[in-house]
């Protein structure tokens, strides 16, 4: 009787202590998680109060009329935000227009309409694009998209589209080959595979049962696109769209081979013109005193642009869920 109680003391000691050893464990783990989680939050911040530092020069140079310039100006140290900041958002929104619709397709053909010996290869292939350095995307933008543009693409633009009232402003000479719409091609080229890639995986989580009941009830392949893929996926092609707008802005040097590096203002898409980063990396080696401060201030105006374009992705999702 004795032993028995002593082995049950031995078992109920033996117990105790490896749960103890478990919640030690735990409470590591948890620290080291939230260690991690920490670390990520504290970088960005980190990065924020360096910007607005080191922007501070500018903003009390120029106050917040360094927002609204229109002039930026290295000998007459003048510096204005709106060509840079301009020439990046329309760069990303004509890079959207067109990539968005073609990654999508790509998507719904791989999952819907591709025949099995392609569809891998095809995969494959859009995967190993998005591999491709951006400088790549560059160097092949400049020698052989740039006279494309030159001598054929632009001119027709010119003589059709640039004659229409109104529209026709956004193709007005001059057409050196580079500008916003070249940069914005090889935008598209860039952050195609990712849309492509992140649409087709969402697309491949819609339950099969879901898509053999809308073509048992006589849809065509266009109507379990729009009425079944697409909303059943709403939040996963919001993420990979924004994923690829996210790209598009920050895009760097592949835009800056192309992009002609004008810092003006510009009514015309096919003119040599600038972004954020672009304008950052032509200038940033020999910067120095106000400009380098100016140069930073843009920098800053781009990661409150990032967040922003964060936000409203997380916005949308959110209202996505509350329908």
């Amino acid at each position: 009787m004795a032993d028995a109680t002593q082995t049950a003391g031995f078992q109920a000691l033996d117990t105790t202590a490896a749960t103890r050893k478990f919640r030690m464990q735990d409470r590591i783990f948890y620290f080291m998680t939230l260690g991690s989680a920490a670390l990520v939050v504290l970088l960005l911040l980190a990065i924020l109060v360096v910007l607005i530092i080191d922007a501070v020069p500018t903003f009390q140079a120029f106050g917040f009329s360094f927002l609204w310039g229109t002039k930026w100006s290295a000998p007459a140290e003048i510096y204005g935000a709106v060509p840079a900041v301009v020439g990046t958002l329309v760069s990303a929104l004509i890079a959207m227009l067109i990539a968005v619709p073609l990654g999508i397709g790509i998507a719904i053909f791989l999952t819907e309409l591709c025949p099995g010996s392609l569809r891998r290869p095809i995969s494959t292939a859009i995967e190993l694009l998005a591999g491709v350095p951006s400088i790549i995307y560059g160097i092949v933008g400049l020698f052989i998209l740039v006279p494309l543009m030159q001598n054929y693409i632009l001119p027709f633009l010119i003589m059709t589209i640039g004659q229409v009232p109104v529209i026709g402003l956004l193709f007005q000479p001059p057409a050196p080959g580079v500008g916003l719409l070249t940069a914005s091609l090889v935008l598209a080229v860039m952050i195609l595979p990712f849309i492509t890639a992140i649409s087709r995986d969402v697309f491949s989580t819609v339950p099969p049962m879901l898509r053999e009941s809308a073509y048992g009830m006589g849809m065509t392949t266009w109507e379990v696109a729009r009425h079944i893929l697409i909303p059943y996926t709403r939040r996963g092609l919001v993420g990979g769209i924004m994923l690829g707008l996210g790209r598009a802005l920050g895009e760097t040097m592949a835009v800056t081979f192309v992009v002609g590096s004008v810092s003006r203002l510009q009514s015309s898409i096919i003119s040599p013109s600038t972004t954020i980063s672009a304008q950052i990396a032509n200038n940033f080696g020999d910067a120095d005193g106000l400009q380098l401060s100016s140069l930073i201030a843009l920098g800053l105006l781009l990661f409150v642009l990032s967040f922003c374009v964060l936000a409203l992705a997380r916005w949308m999702i959110g209202r996505g869920d509350s329908h």
